[in-house]
């Protein structure tokens, strides 16, 4: 049986999600002058990134990815996902998140070989399921393990239909067509949903999560990747599939895989929620009830690979990976993808001539670890790690400029849909990595600036197609409405009313008319979104009329009473053609407060101009009667004559 003995006495803490483990293992890291963590996910180790950052600054903390290195000077604290620890890098304090994925078919070697390898100078630290805990005891005796209980409750609520599935909920699929169908459902019977998939960037994840957290949308599709500690406002975790494609074949997940994702439901003290589309129905009671009870098999037995390897020869190689664990807790992998791509390369000659000595074979290993990010054809990813292996063996000992510069321009454009989008950032994440490779190509920084910047600009068109595909503006902006909030609300010029980059309507004078281009509900809700966003602007014009000095009030012919050409009254018959009666052109925008004082100020502005139109009937009846007189008057004058008595 293989024991890990060591004077710094590890310990680990165990319990289901929302216990607290991440959070508390920061802060312990914290508390030393250094430290390492390892997470199981780029996002999730760039999400913590900036959370240690946000804490003691980014001088202070290093990030390393695969695909992403960020290294000050003077980075105390390393946060990494687990394949990118170093292991040769003294610190403090050293932890490893989700341990129980010693257990994971593909990358469970890779967290066997941390678990007995990676240690901290001062404290070691596991986080991880209980269900891992038989298996730490045995291989470390002197391990301390603390348990830690669920701060909310989750429950089982039942199959839904996706047109009926609550606010605030997580749909999660095991495929990119089945999450690509689910948000279709989801925009054009819930206005759309935010779409998180393990292929995305981080740059264009964050920016999907944003739209998520920010309430534009309500709903999230997502794959299997939530239930790796992504920390979100989810209430709600609905499953599409119990059933997953591993790598090599399509299984059904266990029960703890399933409690897992479920448990990203209800954050801190809030209770969460799971359940199941009708294409998975009911869950059988026994699996109902280790959920929410956090009550599972324990883990026996863990994936392992030889860390030990051989680089005396070739062979020596391929036999030190063969080799097999003394214990029967350990299960050997030997399949691997970096494992398979070094077989077939090994039976090319080429390669067969140049690996010779050390030197040559570990880095023969090492361009044998290049992920395959863009999941092609296996032929298509040999070839490309062959020519990178004959390339840095080469006289220049690096990989051509033009060579790269031709490979980053394939990928460096923002046209097509959101699969050619997603393709490019594969192939874009595969020379990001290999770029990150020390010593393979001159001027690395600014080729990895390039990199990054190719990445960055594709994630923000494909952050742009997901949003055009899976959210109805439209219909986010409803959604909004309903939850009752205050929306900024615009005023055109022209009058022309806008929230949300909507249309709504326009504001003529003091009445509010919906846009007559919109369906009868968005009408409806249109006017909703007006009189709480308008107030404001009904306040100021309603203070400009009652300001007689600064209005523009006018009289049309046909009884309007207008300000600034809109008509706020309009004039009916009173007691006689002098003296009509004002009836108010407004809306329930207009408070009862501000009728009154309108009413007050029409009518004195109406009693000026009926007082003017008594001076002028009386100036016109003068006028009629003595017209005749003023005319024999002015006649004399006009034929050149003079004013005598028998002009009268």
């Amino acid at each position: 049986m293989v024991q890990i003995k060591t004077d710094q006495g590890p310990s680990a803490i165990l319990g289901p999600t929302n216990t607290g483990k991440t959070f508390n293992a920061i802060e312990r890291m914290l508390c030393y002058r250094s430290g390492i963590m390892g997470f199981p996910l780029r996002l999730l180790a760039r999400e913590n990134y900036d959370k240690v950052c946000s804490r003691v600054g980014s001088r202070n903390v290093a990030l390393l990815t695969g695909e992403e290195k960020i290294i000050p000077d003077t980075a105390r604290y390393l946060i990494c996902t687990v394949e990118s620890m170093p292991l040769d890098r003294p610190a403090d304090f050293v932890a490893i998140d989700e341990i129980q994925f010693c257990t994971d078919p593909e990358r469970g070697y890779i967290y066997s070989n941390r678990l007995f390898r990676a240690r901290g100078l001062r404290e070691t630290m596991f986080l991880g399921a209980e269900t891992i805990r038989p298996v730490l005891e045995k291989l470390i005796p002197e391990i301390k393990i603390e348990t830690r209980s669920r701060f909310s409750k989750l429950s089982w609520s039942g199959v839904k239909k996706l047109s009926r599935i609550p606010k605030r909920a997580a749909v999660v699929a095991f495929s990119t067509n089945d999450v690509y169908a689910i948000a279709e459902g989801i925009r054009r019977g819930r206005g759309g949903a935010a779409v998180v998939l393990g292929a995305l960037s981080p740059r264009a994840r964050n920016a999907q999560v944003a739209m998520y957290e920010a309430g534009e949308v309500d709903y999230l599709v997502a794959t299997d990747a939530i239930g790796m500690g992504l920390n979100m406002d989810i209430d709600h975790v609905l499953f599409s599939s119990l059933k997953k494609f591993d790598g090599s074949k399509f299984r059904t997940l266990d029960m703890q895989e399933i409690a897992q994702i479920a448990g990203r439901a209800g954050r801190n003290t809030r209770d969460g929620t799971f359940g199941a589309l009708p294409e998975v129905g009911e869950f059988a009671p026994d699996l109902i009830s280790a959920i929410e009870t956090h009550n599972f098999p324990s883990i026996r037995q863990i994936w392992w690979r030889n860390a030990n390897l051989e680089f005396r020869s070739l062979r020596d190689l391929l036999i030190s990976l063969e080799d097999v664990p003394q214990s029967g807790i350990l299960i050997k992998k030997g399949n691997a993808e970096d494992h398979r791509a070094l077989r077939k390369l090994a039976d090319l000659v080429d390669i067969k001539r140049l690996a010779s000595g050390r030197e040559r074979l570990r880095l023969l290993w090492e361009v044998c670890q290049i992920p395959d990010f863009r999941k092609t054809l296996a032929d298509a990813h040999l070839n490309l790690l062959k020519r990178i292996y004959l390339y840095l063996c080469g006289p220049s000992g690096s990989l051509p400029i033009d060579w790269v510069r031709r490979q980053l321009e394939q990928v460096d454009r923002v046209d097509g849909d959101i699969d050619t989008l997603m393709a490019r950032i594969a192939h874009s994440r595969t020379w990001t990595y290999i770029l990150h490779r020390s010593g393979w190509i001159q001027d690395p920084e600014n080729w990895r600036d390039r990199s990054r910047t190719i990445e960055n600009r594709l994630s923000d068109a494909l952050h742009a197609r997901l949003r055009e595909r899976f959210v109805d503006r439209r219909g986010a902006f409803l959604v909004q409405l309903q939850k009752k909030t205050k929306i900024p609300v615009t005023v055109g010029k022209d009058g022309a009313v806008s929230a949300a980059g909507e249309l709504l309507g326009y504001l003529h004078g003091l009445k509010f008319k919906p846009d007559k281009t919109n369906k009868a509900e968005f009408r409806n809700f249109a006017v909703t979104a007006a009189k709480r966003g308008l107030s404001n602007e009904i306040n100021c014009r309603v203070n400009r009329i009652l300001d007689v000095g600064e209005s523009d009030l006018t009289l049309k012919s046909n009884g309007s009473v207008c300000w600034l050409g809109a008509s706020v009254a309009v004039l009916t018959p009173g007691a006689d053609i002098l003296s009509p009666s004002l009836r108010l052109e407004v809306d329930d925008l207009v408070t009862v407060q501000q009728r009154e004082s309108l009413e007050t100020a029409l009518k004195l502005w109406l009693w000026s101009i009926k007082s003017f139109g008594c001076v002028f009937k009386i100036a016109v009846r003068f006028l009629i009667f003595f017209s005749p007189i003023c005319l024999r008057l002015y006649l004399p004058y006009q034929n050149g004559g003079s004013l005598n008595a028998n002009n009268f």
